[in-house]
């Protein structure tokens, strides 16, 4: 059965929305939509794996605890590797912004 994965849940989002697409052995495959969404600023991901992500759609601020931010928009992508603590900085109020993130193991 298939799925769109621009496929918006109905109404106001709380929170983000996390959603399992594949997992495997040492991979995870994951969807993200934000709108408006930010971590807390005291909280950090701190990730045992990689993470791969990319904007599908919307645009967001990443911020680093080495004080770099990353300003992506469609198309974007980095890697982030595992333990590199981040946060989500700002999503875009406007829009939903709609991530592909690959959580790897090396």
């Amino acid at each position: 059965m298939g799925h769109n994965i621009f496929a918006l849940p109905p109404g106001i989002m709380e929170a983000e929305q996390f959603d399992e697409l594949a997992a495997g052995k040492d991979v995870r495959i994951e969807r993200i939509v934000s709108q408006g969404h930010t971590s807390p600023e005291e909280d950090w991901y701190d990730q045992p794996q990689h993470e791969w992500v990319t904007v599908l759609q919307g645009r967001a601020v990443l911020a680093f605890a080495s004080g770099e931010e990353v300003a992506l928009g469609p198309g974007d992508h980095l890697t982030i590797p595992a333990h590199c603590r981040h946060r989500v900085k700002w999503t875009d109020p406007q829009q939903a912004t709609v991530w592909l993130a690959v959580h790897y193991s090396a």
